[in-house]
């Protein structure tokens, strides 16, 4: 089992409620390719980089999950069509 980070960019323009189920859709993806989540950290809203979709803020989400090297690309499949992530990113994270 490789260790990975899932880093989500969400529309910041969602309900609390709204948001919190996008977050549960992208740990939901991880558990279905047999990854162990160990921590999910929420750094709010912060100020993009550049706008993105006509938007200059968005929430911020990492996610720490344990899982095969297979994983990564079937989540970042699943990731990529989400409505409301406006960007993600899984790296490998040093052991």
């Amino acid at each position: 089992m490789n260790k990975y980070e899932l880093a989500l960019v969400v529309n910041a323009k969602l309900e609390d409620e709204a948001r919190a189920e996008v977050v549960e859709k992208a740990k939901g993806y991880i558990t279905r390719y047999n990854g162990n989540i160990t921590e999910v950290e929420e750094w709010g809203k912060k100020r993009l980089a550049y706008e993105i979709q006509k938007m200059r803020e968005g929430y911020y989400y990492f996610i720490q999950f344990e899982a095969d090297a297979t994983a990564p690309a079937e989540i970042e499949r699943h990731v990529r069509i989400m409505d409301n992530v406006l960007r993600y990113l899984v790296v490998k994270k040093e052991a």
